[in-house]
């Protein structure tokens, strides 16, 4: 396990580098642009190749191509290898590009689809977010690319620079934001050109470590692959097992467009916390175990296998449960510390903390998902996870039914956290029936002491809370506080509540070093 603890470190630090890049980021977007129309507009038009791109390049492509990629790797040739490498290549590239015209051309059309309350708001901007979207689509193309040469170089144990990959979006719209964007009639313009010429930054960035492996695909296409007919199969069902997620998040866009002018925006910032500590936490743990566990099922090691995920969840919620806490009772105090210049006020901040407090409780849940998932796509199961994703999907219909209709007839403004509530349900939903089919087909047998483990980590994140709480300056304060002095507040209860949690874990008799060392 100690080899994998130092991948995941790997990927776990430039996933925060990554990360706090992003931060910096959406902090230059709020202080450079209002949240308004155009600003919705844009969110719109980068979430739908976003929402791609997790469902299709990093999600269903990439949980069906590594296994097929680690069989060949283990038990074929070089030559085969390079050929699989070179026609999944061509098929994908092929794929890609009629998508993006297909999505350039369709922009209207798809904007109505995932914002179809654009056109009843009378301050949005559906014609903005139309060409907005034309601009960023063939993001697609080029980040899917990326994501194959990601996942070649992620089954050879290269991890560090598709982890650190990420961080150019981010470099590039901060550039456009800043420099480029008085330069456009319309500003928000500059972010939508930012996001195009980042995909392209991405995939380029990966090519010399690639090309040291001695792997460049060589773009070929036949029509009956074997390599490529199998994972073309994994993938179809993956599509939707690997993007619930995504899908639930996309459900909460549609009907936030039909809410007050922001709401989209508000949900976007709040999504972007809870995103920090998946990522870092779930996502990084999910990628290095999934070559680890396809590999212990192609040599049929079922003990090495059990271990792996037993492992894995306990590393995923000693960091999930305290993230949430934290992330429930700082809400307001991160978004104005990270978030409050500028164009984004005290109201921003307020409507934003109300959806990061309901986005937080599904946390532990998100991260479950990562982490069990890679259990059934190792295996090749791919058709499990698809029918507890439906089962998700429709949950999170059920839940916004009955949480966030309510509260949107009531007329209340801060009906979109009730959409973010419904996303953290689905996502326990999501995990727990992931988790039991596990157990059911006797693949993830945990280890004794699974119930005082969590018991202690509950009254580590209480007492960590309780620090927290008794410390915490009142609202007032970071309204009218400094940035160097919010700042300050912030990195100071961020300090005592990982003190106070570590503290009592060693208090309660949670062995870290040990259980990393593990």
């Amino acid at each position: 396990m100690s080899r994998l603890l130092r991948s995941g470190a790997v990927i776990s630090a430039m996933t925060m580098i990554s990360r706090i890049m992003g931060l910096i980021r959406d902090q230059v977007v709020a202080r450079y642009f209002p949240v308004d129309g155009a600003t919705d507009a844009f969110f719109v038009a980068f979430k739908i190749p976003n929402l791609l791109r997790r469902m299709f390049a990093e999600g269903a492509f990439s949980l069906a191509f590594v296994p097929i990629l680690s069989e060949y790797k283990e038990t074929k040739s070089r030559e085969a290898l390079q050929d699989l490498i070179d026609h999944v290549a061509g098929a994908l590239a092929l794929i890609l590009f009629v998508v993006t015209l297909i999505g350039i051309v369709a922009a209207p059309l798809l904007i109505w689809v995932f914002a179809p309350g654009f056109g009843s708001q009378p301050e949005a901007q559906p014609e903005l977010a139309a060409d907005l979207l034309r601009i960023t689509f063939p993001y697609i193309l080029f980040i899917s690319l990326a994501a194959l040469v990601t996942g070649i170089l992620n089954t050879f144990s290269k991890f560090a620079i598709p982890a650190l990959t990420p961080v150019l979006l981010n470099i590039i719209m901060i550039i456009a934001a800043i420099w480029a964007a008085p330069y456009f009639e319309q500003p928000i313009m500059a972010l939508a050109w930012g996001v195009f010429f980042a995909g392209i930054a991405q995939l380029v960035f990966q090519l010399p470590t690639l090309y040291k492996l001695g792997l460049m695909p060589k773009f070929k296409f036949k029509r009956v692959h074997e390599g490529v007919s199998r994972i073309m199969k994994l993938m179809l069902p993956a599509i939707f097992g690997s993007s619930v997620a995504q899908l639930n998040l996309l459900l909460n866009t549609i009907i936030a467009s039909y809410l007050v002018v922001g709401s989209v925006s508000w949900l976007y910032f709040s999504d972007r916390f809870v995103e920090l500590p998946l990522a870092i936490i779930g996502v990084a743990i999910g990628t290095v175990i999934l070559p680890r566990l396809s590999s212990n099922h192609a040599t049929k090691n079922e003990s090495e296998f059990r271990q792996t995920l037993d492992w894995a969840l306990k590393l995923g919620l000693i960091i999930a449960l305290p993230a949430t806490v934290g992330l429930i009772l700082l809400a307001e105090p991160i978004l104005a510390t990270v978030m409050m210049y500028g164009a984004y006020t005290w109201r921003d901040v307020e409507m934003s903390g109300l959806s990061l407090m309901t986005y937080a409780l599904g946390l532990p849940a998100f991260i479950l998902v990562k982490l069990l998932a890679p259990g059934f796509y190792s295996r090749q199961d791919t058709k499990t996870p698809v029918r507890i994703g439906v089962i998700a999907v429709v949950s999170n219909m059920v839940f916004n039914l009955v949480i966030v209709l309510p509260w949107y007839w009531s007329g209340w403004v801060g009906a979109h956290a009730g959409l973010a509530l419904a996303t953290a349900l689905a996502g326990f939903v999501n995990a727990g029936l992931l988790y039991r089919a596990l157990r059911r087909d006797q693949v993830l047998s945990t280890s004794t002491g699974w119930s005082k483990y969590l018991v202690q980590l509950l009254a580590a994140c209480v007492v960590s809370g309780l620090a927290v709480w008794l410390l915490m300056p009142v609202e007032t304060w970071w309204q009218s506080a400094s940035a160097l002095h919010r700042i300050g507040a912030l990195s100071g209860l961020v300090v005592v509540s990982l003190v106070s949690y570590v503290l009592t874990l060693q208090l309660v008799g949670v062995k870290l070093r040990q259980m990393l060392a593990r």
